[in-house]
């Protein structure tokens, strides 16, 4: 019998208040083997697996986030839109990607926590700011390639399914 240790489980954590590409998760999670919990303030429908799990979190700002935050880790991922979500999940050593694709990391996250901030100061002054651009099918597509590309780097540093 071998002593080393089973490698860690992928498992991808899913912001899904209004998250456009939750069945692209499904599709992908599926075609690795890989864990999924969904996370919202309310029910939400997600497909029958034995894989996925719907998680509602009580009701209030953050606490969604709160609830991945404190268990995302290395050798996750984490699907968010929330820049603040995204940086902690960054911290914690986990794949964030926003469902446009755009992958956060240490490089990343620092600009976009400051324009998110910024923004945010000129909206509480009373500015007026436009919105994120619509989501588009470019974006689904991006999505798609970056979270396939991110469980492929994944395991082949050696995190499992």
């Amino acid at each position: 019998m071998s002593g080393a240790a089973a490698p860690k489980r992928i498992t991808v954590f899913v912001d899904a208040d209004a998250c456009p590409v939750k069945d692209e998760v499904y599709r992908v999670a599926g075609r690795y083997g890989l864990e999924v919990h969904v996370v919202a303030n309310s029910p939400i429908a997600v497909p029958r697996e034995p894989w996925i799990h719907r998680v509602v979190v009580r009701d209030g700002p953050d606490v969604a986030d709160d609830w991945i935050a404190e268990r995302a880790t290395r050798g996750d991922v984490v699907i968010t839109a929330d820049i603040p979500l995204a940086a902690r999940g960054v911290k914690a050593g986990a794949v964030v990607l926003a469902p446009t694709g755009k992958l956060f990391d240490e490089t990343s996250i620092g600009l976009s926590l400051a324009t998110r901030n910024l923004m945010d100061g000129l909206r509480s002054a009373g500015e007026t700011t436009r919105g994120p651009k619509p989501f588009a099918p470019r974006d689904r597509s991006a999505f798609l390639s970056a979270l396939d590309l991110a469980i492929s780097r994944l395991k082949r540093a050696g995190f499992g399914a």
